[in-house]
């Protein structure tokens, strides 16, 4: 072999080394997340409700940026709408619980929501309430968000798709939608932005998953049954479920919550727990 062929044969494994490691260099947190949601459902991902909220306010970035430092898959946030039309991350209709101001969402313009200072555990602290926007910059090749969106009205609806576009975060989204008919909207506006429709009964959830791009669909404990769930699961569908409330009590009183949630077929849960669902998976090896 002459030196000019050993040339190009070294050039050749030099140019492929530096192709494979520009891949490896380009992948994100969130695209690790979105390979394990797609291809990799025996994986049990965690979902933080309201963000990691035990240390920090709910639906705070704190509690966004929280929640990405735990390895957190996915984070659910709430979204209403002010006076003139900006989207802000909040639950509950009022600022009342969780600010220090009083009023509802819908009556207060985005300048005066800024005023007011998020609580935790009921003392104020430096934090205001987030803009979507802010949200969406937070998360950005970081996590995947769950958005909870608490608006009826089509034009916010519509409104919220444009700024996930705008943000180019459409592949980081799933959009929680418990109104069947708001399905084929998001759809139509955007097919690149996951559905997460929430069903209320087995029959529901066989309708959902008949159109393909869905692939993800929040159950209710109260019509599980292992034979489906176990069926759905295997054939790399993403079965939602939360452990709120009852699974995540029992983990804090006796330790026993999870290990009865881990005997059901569903792969991603829901926890104000984040912390520790990741603990409990990680040592069983049902989380990456």
């Amino acid at each position: 072999m002459n030196n000019r062929i050993i040339r190009k044969a070294c050039l050749g494994l030099v140019f492929f080394l530096i192709q494979q490691f520009s891949v490896v260099a380009q992948q994100t947190q969130a695209s690790k997340i979105l390979d394990d949601f797609y291809n990799h459902p025996e994986y049990k991902l965690v979902a933080a409700h309201r963000g990691a909220h035990q240390n920090y306010p709910e639906n705070s970035i704190p509690s966004i940026e929280e929640a990405i430092r735990l390895g957190v898959d996915i984070i659910e946030l709430d979204i209403r709408e002010t006076k003139d039309h900006h989207l802000v991350l909040m639950h509950d209709s009022t600022i009342d619980r969780t600010t220090t101001g009083k009023g509802k969402i819908k009556d207060l313009t985005w300048e005066e929501l800024k005023k007011e200072r998020l609580l935790f555990n009921g003392v104020p602290t430096n934090e205001t309430v987030p803009s979507f926007k802010d949200a969406l910059d937070a998360i950005k090749d970081k996590i995947v968000m769950d958005v909870d969106f608490k608006l009826e009205r089509k034009r916010a609806f519509k409104k919220a798709y444009k700024i996930i576009q705008t943000k180019k975060c459409q592949d980081q989204v799933l959009f929680f939608i418990s109104d069947r008919k708001k399905i084929k909207m998001g759809l139509e506006l955007d097919s690149t932005i996951a559905i997460l429709p929430r069903a209320h009964s087995y029959k529901q959830v066989r309708k959902m998953l008949k159109k393909e791009s869905i692939k993800v669909v929040h159950i209710d404990f109260s019509f599980y049954k292992e034979d489906w769930t176990k069926d759905l699961t295997r054939k790399g569908y993403r079965i939602w479920a939360n452990a709120l409330g009852k699974y995540d009590n029992l983990q804090v009183k006796n330790q026993t919550g999870y290990t009865e949630l881990n005997k059901k077929h569903i792969n991603i849960i829901q926890t104000d727990y984040p912390k520790e669902l990741l603990y409990f998976l990680k040592n069983k090896g049902l989380h990456r």
